[in-house]
């Protein structure tokens, strides 16, 4: 009898899944529904708002910014989207308030390594740039 019992249920099984429609998302055929608090792309909202007092890079767990610096005026900030956790460190350390995070997904690259970002520039034009 417990045999019997098995194999109705996994029939029921089969015949549930035809009939019911999935339980999946539509995301390829429709935009996909964040949550609320979702913590997505990182960007700077104001470079002139940034100093470049390091803060956010001291702060960063996952290594993901980079300054490089010639004097305190002169110096690139990076930010490696591949290496980032998207913890929202680097919102909370600014003190200008030059960073923050959107509600928007990160686009995916076949080639992480070749994904940067600069955030603010201020050696010039005769330094080469990372796109």
């Amino acid at each position: 009898m417990p045999r019997f019992k098995n194999r109705t249920h996994i029939l029921s099984a089969i015949i549930d899944a035809f009939i019911k429609p999935p339980d999946t998302t539509t995301y390829p055929f429709t935009p996909i529904e964040l949550p609320h608090g979702f913590r997505g792309t990182v960007i700077m909202i104001d470079p002139e708002k940034c100093t470049g007092c390091s803060i956010c890079i001291r702060d960063c767990p996952a290594n993901a910014l980079e300054i490089q610096r010639e004097s305190r005026e002169r110096y690139r900030l990076i930010h490696y989207p591949s290496r980032c956790a998207y913890c929202g460190q680097c919102e909370e350390s600014c003190k200008n308030r030059a960073i923050s995070q959107t509600n928007q997904t990160v686009k995916p690259t076949a080639d992480p390594d070749s994904f940067i970002v600069v955030f603010k520039d201020t050696l010039g034009e005769d330094k080469p740039k990372f796109s």
